[in-house]
């Protein structure tokens, strides 16, 4: 279970905090209040593109068009799972991996769905290494911002890829160029596989 996220407008500072409780359920606010069990959960400045700390960038390889099909089950049981669009699922992660779970990014995001180590163990990835498990926690990442935003798709794509905070501080995308790209190519990929029954063919390059 998932509880409701609790923000607040935009102007006010857009940190958002967590703690899981007892029974297994996830609480969200923003305003901790002094609460010590909360700890920070995404900080609300948005995207930085600097690399982290020792990490070692890994860009996508796999070359195989067989990686496009290759974890349907794993994409379609979160889909089904978390009700988010299997189609939203695809583009974001051809979008973040092109399909590779060996995938590191600068700042440290991991695998097909390119989680940071510690969204991932919020999201109760146990091995971010593990295909199915970072497509699970992924997705139910999104199930999150999908909720706290009401539904709009372009919105729980800049917060997948900017931080939910990012997204509250600005009232809308973030005027980061990364982000507002990334929103363009997601969607496009997401109009592609929801027209292009094919997910091998929709998965290549698209204008």
């Amino acid at each position: 279970m998932l509880a409701a996220l609790l923000v607040v407008p935009a102007a006010a500072r857009a940190d958002i905090f967590t703690y899981t409780g007892s029974d297994g359920t996830v609480h969200f606010t923003n305003t901790p209040g002094g609460d010590k069990r909360y700890r920070l959960y995404i900080r609300g400045n948005g995207w930085s593109g600097r690399p982290g700390s020792g990490v070692t960038p890994v860009p996508p390889s796999d070359r195989d068009v067989a990686r496009y099909t290759r974890y349907d089950d794993w994409i379609r049981e979160a889909a089904t799972l978390y009700q988010i669009p299997e189609q939203l699922v695809r583009a974001i992660i051809r979008c973040e991996s092109d399909y590779d779970p060996r995938a590191v990014s600068v700042s440290g995001a991991r695998g097909l769905m390119q989680l940071m180590p510690e969204t991932a163990a919020l999201m109760q990835v146990r091995d971010i290494e593990d295909p199915r498990e970072n497509i699970l926690g992924g997705v139910r990442l999104l199930r999150i911002l999908a909720n706290e935003f009401n539904g709009d798709l372009e919105l729980t794509v800049a917060a997948y890829n900017a931080g939910d905070g990012a997204v509250i501080r600005f009232s809308g995308i973030p005027p980061f160029t990364q982000t507002r790209d990334y929103v363009v190519h997601v969607t496009r990929y997401y109009r592609r596989y929801r027209t292009v029954p094919d997910p091998t063919e929709a998965s290549q390059s698209v204008d």
